[in-house]
């Protein structure tokens, strides 16, 4: 399998060759442009259970697309995420990560998609109840809405929660207020992430959020 990310770093995406035999996984609707000989077929989410709770509670997608190459030839498809952005690839050996909803696009067949539960603080900072959880072998693919930073954390780090798209699943997040409930809506940044221990997380430039309340004002 060869994959590129190309038109980095605004509008990313995803140039795939499935040599004879190969698979992809994808998000629903990531495709954009595809080899007819491609075999396709939608799958649940994790399984049936874990994709209602991804959809209705987390955010995710109900299905994922298993794109096979079942000729003798090389096929190719292109992938796309939702929103305009930087793309990144990560290579999972035995480790696993937390991806923020929209985050995931692609992954290799020996990437597992499971959940995890985010709590409370999560769901009142508009950031869902569960977290989609990436483990196991193989590349995983997310996008952002505009660059993507990778910090390493040693202790606590501050984070915009609508800056967050990814983290190591040893890392402990509590969403709270910036500065009290008083100075956090003058300030204009309402709810925070705390980022507590000693490891990686990604972070996007843009906020959609901050860009979508930005349009609504002038609707």
């Amino acid at each position: 399998m060869n994959v590129k990310i190309e038109a980095k770093p605004a509008f990313a995406f995803l140039r795939v060759e499935l040599a004879p035999g190969e698979t992809i996984i994808a998000e629903a609707d990531a495709m954009s442009t595809m080899s007819a000989e491609l075999d396709m077929t939608a799958k649940f989410n994790g399984g049936l259970l874990n994709g209602l709770i991804k959809k209705f509670l987390g955010g995710e997608s109900l299905f994922v697309n298993h794109f096979t190459n079942n000729t003798s030839q090389t096929l190719s498809l292109t992938l796309v995420q939702a929103t305009p952005g930087d793309m990144e690839c990560k290579t999972l050996n035995g480790e696993s990560y937390c991806l923020e909803r929209g985050a995931y696009v692609a992954s290799d067949p020996g990437v597992k998609l499971g959940i995890r539960w985010a709590g409370l603080g999560s769901f009142i900072a508009r950031e869902g109840l569960f977290k989609l959880i990436v483990s196991g072998t193989g590349n995983v693919y997310f996008g952002a809405y505009g660059g993507i930073i990778e910090k390493e954390v040693k202790g606590e780090y501050i984070v915009d929660s609508g800056h967050l798209v990814g983290y190591e699943t040893t890392m402990k997040l509590q969403p709270k207020l910036s500065n009290g409930i008083i100075g956090s809506f003058t300030s204009g940044e309402g709810f925070v992430t705390k980022v507590t221990g000693n490891g990686k997380i990604y972070l996007q430039t843009r906020n959609l959020s901050s860009f979508t309340s930005w349009v609504n004002r002038y609707l």
